[in-house]
């Protein structure tokens, strides 16, 4: 097993310099690199302050695990889909028993096991907020597979970002989850592409935000070490550990709003680490809280 999955990983994961950009970020992007030193295996950090533009990048463009951070592009493109007619937010779909597969993070399912009739954006809600695998793949199927939103990342210009496996194709085979990936950069462009209104209307990218603030998954990641109140609209990824120890994939990626009123586009993703959940959760905290503190100044 460890050779197959070394044989799909080095083709996918490309490291570049940590520090692409030197000047008056050099403090943080120091911390950075000293807070990911307990990580064995990789960190990538993409952060943007959306308001002046300034940017950081470590590891920023390597090609890292997505996870359920894939269901922030799927919904975005749900979205699109309903900006152009072919959903309402309020149709209501038939979501049968077959569809709620066992063995899966499905609180959906958990409180539906018979099946269902809901909303198209309380659908939603349980992808995003919940981090439902059920509904994902529900969503999935209804717009056309992941071909659909692969194709709506390159037609808004986004090229670091891989979808190709569903929730269930990626449990049915261990080598699938790398094939879903995306650079932190990337994923920060989506983001920032996302809050600014460029790629929904106002009233679809309004629910998706407030959605995203509503996220109950990651607790331990982002915002773990942010003041009280902290607004953080954000999407998580988490893969399974292997008998080896291996966990491919630990992510939190959001839009922190800051107290001075600007906001912070951050991504963070550890990936390919075999330290315990409580280290890899602990390190996207402590990056999460300096990137803050810096910023608020």
């Amino acid at each position: 097993m460890k050779k197959v999955i070394l044989s799909l990983v080095i083709p996918i994961i490309f490291i570049v310099p940590a520090f692409a950009q030197a000047g008056k970020d050099a403090a943080l992007r120091s911390r950075i690199e000293e807070l990911s030193k307990p990580v064995k295996g990789i960190v990538g950090v993409s952060i943007l302050n959306l308001e002046t533009g300034d940017t950081l990048s470590y590891n920023g463009k390597a090609r890292l695990v997505l996870h359920s951070v894939m269901k922030f592009p799927i919904a975005l493109t749900v979205m699109h889909m309903v900006d152009s007619g072919v959903f309402t937010l309020n149709q209501v779909m038939q979501i049968p028993r077959r569809d709620l597969v066992k063995d899966t993070h499905s609180p959906m399912r958990d409180k539906y096991p018979k099946g269902v009739d809901l909303p198209l954006s309380e659908i939603i809600k349980y992808m995003v907020a919940e981090s439902d695998n059920n509904a994902c793949d529900f969503l999935l199927k209804t717009i056309g597979g992941a071909k659909t939103v692969q194709d709506y990342m390159l037609h808004i210009g986004l090229r670091g970002i891989a979808i190709r496996a569903s929730e269930a194709d990626m449990a049915s085979m261990w080598e699938l989850q790398y094939t879903n990936w995306c650079k932190p950069v990337e994923m920060t462009e989506l983001l920032d592409q996302f809050y600014r209104g460029k790629i929904l209307a106002k009233p679809t990218t309004d629910t998706l935000y407030k959605i995203m603030t509503e996220t109950t998954t990651g607790a331990n990641r982002l915002k773990a070490l942010l003041p009280a109140g902290t607004v953080v609209a954000h999407k998580t990824g988490t893969s399974p550990t292997n008998a080896e120890g291996l966990s491919p994939a630990t992510n939190d990626v959001g839009i922190i709003t800051l107290p001075n009123g600007k906001h912070l586009i951050i991504s963070v993703f550890v990936c390919n680490s075999t330290n315990d959940e409580a280290t890899r959760e602990g390190v996207i905290a402590k990056i999460a809280k300096a990137a803050f503190d810096y910023y608020s100044k």
